[in-house]
């Protein structure tokens, strides 16, 4: 963030048409306005991104050639720019997800593809990202055609950190697995969500005890309970994001929760719109508040700015970045700005602060 209240945001895409990589641009708050889009990194399919809490490097999936994995980013907080320092990669596919911890210790990828999940340390001198310590393949499947193998889909630690909470796409789970020293994994406790549902994307609730999953493809959000000594999850609730008589293909995607736990926001693909949830402090329970349209196609991801004020969505199949403005008092959104051009955008995050 700079003085005159401007945030550093990244966009992974699929270099597809266009597009070239990583891109990167600002968000000026004062204006609402998002400006200076240009490409920070050029590489394949950098999809899904996350950046460390100190903002020193940020992580990309990657694919190179026949291989995939997760790539390393040297970052400059005050420029913005980024320089690749590593990648690790193994035959097949690339990850669709990374995250890594809050101590900069470790990076976990989710595999759509492979239906696995991976660990790796980090290098504590430069944060080069260090060879493959885990690789979990999963099994099962799931009564959806898609479902015809395992799908895993999102990887990152519980809040407590001594967990890694795996979604599982393919075999509808929600999986929880001990995070050793070294990095290496082992499963503690497995959730089976309804048949056919798809548990894509999960976010915490900032109590730590309330956990919100997005469907894929019954399009709904799962209300769980967390048990933060034993990692076990509890569905209490079912929710949809898309209208009773939308019957049109829609594919959920993201799921994000404001920090005051307040709001859950979570998107549609094919209704291409973002539902808005408000959030019972006492039983976690959400209800419905608002749909509001994403003014693209295909709305793959947003995010929340670190004012939490704003919302930027990112439309892959038009292309394009959207600015809402966020009312923290209903949740609500307004439309700004819908014309930013970032080709086959995917994922969205700003630098923490």
């Amino acid at each position: 963030m700079t003085n005159n209240g401007t945030f550093k945001g990244f966009v992974g895409t699929y270099t597809k048409g266009e597009s070239k990589g990583i891109y990167s641009f600002t968000l000026n708050t004062k204006e609402g306005k998002i400006a200076n889009v240009q490409v920070a990194a050029e590489l394949e399919n950098p999809t899904y991104l996350t950046i460390t809490k100190d903002n020193r490097n940020l992580y990309a999936v990657v694919k190179d050639g026949d291989n995939g994995g997760v790539a390393a980013f040297s970052l400059n907080a005050s420029t913005g720019d980024i320089s690749e320092i590593n990648r690790e990669v193994l035959a097949g596919s690339p990850p669709c997800h990374v995250s890594v911890d809050s101590e900069s210790r470790y990076v976990f990828s989710a595999n759509y593809h492979k239906g696995t999940v991976e660990s790796h340390l980090i290098n504590q001198n430069n944060g080069s990202v260090q060879p493959v310590v885990s690789i979990i393949k999963h099994e099962g499947s799931g009564p959806d055609p898609r479902q015809e193998k395992p799908h895993t889909h999102y990887a990152a630690v519980t809040p407590n950190e001594k967990f890694l909470a795996v979604v599982e796409l393919g075999s509808d789970a929600l999986i929880t697995y001990e995070v050793s020293e070294n990095g290496a994994l082992t499963e503690v406790s497995r959730l089976a969500a309804n048949p056919g549902s798809g548990p894509r994307h999960l976010v915490f609730h900032p109590n730590r005890k309330f956990a919100y999953v997005m469907t894929e493809f019954s399009s709904e959000v799962i209300f769980l309970t967390f048990d933060a000594e034993t990692g076990s999850f509890t569905a209490k609730q079912y929710i949809s994001t898309i209208p009773a008589d939308f019957t049109e293909n829609n594919q959920g995607s993201a799921i994000h929760i404001s920090s005051d736990g307040r709001f859950v926001y979570a998107g549609n693909r094919g209704h291409n719109s973002i539902a808005i949830f408000s959030v019972n402090q006492e039983s976690g329970e959400l209800t419905f508040v608002d749909r509001t349209l994403t003014e693209g196609d295909w709305p793959r991801d947003f995010s929340l700015d670190p004012t939490e004020k704003f919302i930027v969505t990112s439309n892959q199949e038009t292309g394009n970045l959207v600015l809402f403005a966020r009312d923290e008092h209903t949740g609500k959104l307004t439309l700004l700005q819908s014309d930013v051009k970032v080709p086959y955008a995917v994922c969205v995050k700003f630098l923490n602060v």
